[in-house]
């Protein structure tokens, strides 16, 4: 036992302390007790609303979302870490915490034992409400993006909705090169160039940094995809912005990150069966249907994952619903009626 020092040189035992011991026992216990039940709850935040010249409001009618008044809504940012966009958290012990303060205070628990706390999360899952189409873009490559000043951004699109007619456009045609899409370009006449296909609900595309894309008017989209905010816009078919004028183009910027032998893009057809759906370097995506009374059950101490409800309920969870699921934390939750699940993995 130590002793503790009084006077001059002369040592004295301190007082018995009976319960010392045992009382600090029980802290170190109750403290460990309490930070594995807070981080064996999910992650829900609140979105954050964004308004865009093509938006709509379908945020409102098919997910029951209560959006702001008299606005076109083109996303919802469901999960970010931004400087310039922080998620917060909605509910349970951490509401009112920024996703980037959950991280560091409690990065082996949410993203597992070997994540930099220091590192914002890795992807960003937005909403898409494409009432009208969206301008025709590429985001860089990750070999492009430093010299640009940007950030790559490979994504997937869920199709959550899709009117009918609804088209997608992802890649170029075989053999377009940069100079007949300047040409194009010139002329009015890009559609010539771009690679056009039918969508509807329940089809889902990966789009890889690099590859000319536009989502086409009547979509309503569930987006994952690498945390960044860099789109070069091609062409908007001459819409005006939200001021009345025309937006921004960055042909440069453009041209330099095509991918100008891009292999052509498929989607991956709507099916009641479960499979991966997108896989790449940055994530991947699991699509998980549930009849009536089954159970999503998915284990803990793996890794972070992201569960998104597109269709019907699951437990508490209904459509529309984005939750980050801690490293720490087990899934098992019961489907009150058919629905349909993905969950995202692959990211830590």
């Amino acid at each position: 036992m130590a002793r503790a020092q009084f006077g001059r040189g002369r040592s004295v035992a301190p007082p018995p302390d009976p319960f010392g011991f045992e009382l600090s026992f029980l802290a170190i216990f109750l403290s460990l007790l309490v930070k594995d039940e807070s981080m064996r709850d999910f992650l829900s935040f609140e979105p954050l609303y964004q308004e865009r010249v093509w938006g709509g409001r379908a945020l409102e009618t098919a997910l029951g979302r209560g959006l702001p008044s008299g606005r076109p809504i083109g996303e919802s940012w469901e999960i970010v870490d931004r400087p310039e966009a922080q998620s917060v958290v909605a509910s349970g012990p951490w509401r009112g915490s920024t996703l980037r303060q959950v991280i560091l205070d409690h990065g082996d628990e949410v993203m597992g034992p070997r994540w930099d706390r220091s590192r914002p999360f890795p992807l960003l899952v937005k909403w898409l409400d494409c009432r009208e189409r969206l301008s025709l873009q590429v985001h860089p490559p990750a070999e492009v993006a430093p010299a640009l000043g940007g950030e790559p951004k490979t994504e997937n699109w869920y199709i959550a909705d899709a009117a009918p007619g609804a088209q997608l456009i992802v890649g170029l045609v075989a053999g377009t090169r940069p100079a007949d899409f300047e040409a194009a370009l010139a002329a009015g006449a890009l559609e010539r160039c771009v690679r056009r296909f039918p969508v509807g609900r329940g089809d889902s595309v990966l789009v890889r940094s690099g590859e000319v894309h536009a989502i086409d008017a009547g979509n309503l989209i569930l987006e994952i995809q690498q945390n960044s905010d860099t789109t070069y816009r091609v062409y908007d078919w001459g819409r005006m912005g939200l001021d009345g004028k025309p937006r921004q183009m960055h042909l440069r910027e453009s041209l330099q990150s095509i991918r100008w032998d891009a292999p052509p893009v498929a989607p991956v057809r709507a099916s009641r069966t479960r499979a991966v759906i997108a896989e790449c370097a940055e994530f991947r995506i699991e699509r998980v249907p549930l009849a009536a009374g089954e159970r999503l059950s998915l284990p803990a101490g793996q890794e972070p994952k992201l569960v998104s409800v597109v269709e019907g309920r699951v437990g508490n969870w209904s459509r529309g619903a984005n939750l980050l699921v801690p490293y720490s934390a087990p899934v098992d939750a019961a489907a009150s009626e058919e629905a349909m699940v993905l969950v995202t993995s692959g990211f830590a």
